[in-house]
């Protein structure tokens, strides 16, 4: 099985929405990752996220970056300018814009005008679940992550090592089947299996 100690993305398209209060603070708010909601990954592979699955990571010290870029950085919950939460739907979050910073104020922009419109989210996967399907489809259930970043993009990063990954995964557990298969076949010709 593949080290789960890789960072991975999942990304998509989500309704962010900006906000300006009286006092001229700028927000950026909305959902990074749905729960219970099945993913396809490519054709035959599948991916859920559980509602449990952030619980053990939001106390942590998690970034927002533009479109993964470490150089950019939006807000940080550890400065209280970015602030996650998990409610019945997901994951959401809000992130304080600094209008100093260029950067920030173009993406805020650029996510009022409708022109940036999905995000992703950076982890690692500490717990999960694998459900070989009698079809030959396989679904991941993610229990527990380690949660690094959340970026608003322009393009989502989605096919990256994680997903390769799980493509590796999906190989080596169709190589086992087709060994087993292969040895039940062996036996049954030396007559060892009826």
């Amino acid at each position: 099985m593949e080290s789960r100690d890789k960072k991975m993305t999942r990304s998509f398209k989500t309704d962010f929405e900006t906000r300006e209060e009286p006092d001229g603070k700028k927000s950026i708010s909305g959902y990074f990752a749905v729960f219970n909601s099945e993913t396809e990954l490519w054709p035959g592979a599948y991916e859920e996220i559980s509602p449990e699955a952030f619980d053990s990571t939001l106390s942590g010290d998690v970034r927002a970056l533009i479109n993964h870029d470490t150089r950019l950085v939006l807000g940080r919950t550890k400065a209280g300018t970015l602030s996650l939460k998990t409610d019945s739907r997901g994951l959401w979050g809000d992130i304080t814009i600094n209008e100093n910073d260029s950067d920030a104020m173009n993406l805020y922009e650029r996510v009022k005008r409708g022109d940036v419109d999905q995000c992703s989210f950076g982890f690692e996967i500490l717990k999960e679940e694998a459900d070989w399907r009698e079809d030959g489809t396989v679904k991941w259930t993610l229990r527990e992550v380690n949660l690094f970043e959340v970026s608003p993009c322009t393009f989502p990063a989605y096919e990256d090592t994680g997903i390769q990954a799980r493509h590796k995964e999906l190989d080596q557990h169709n190589e086992r089947l087709a060994e087993q298969w292969r040895h039940k076949q062996t036996e049954i010709l030396k007559g060892g299996i009826k």
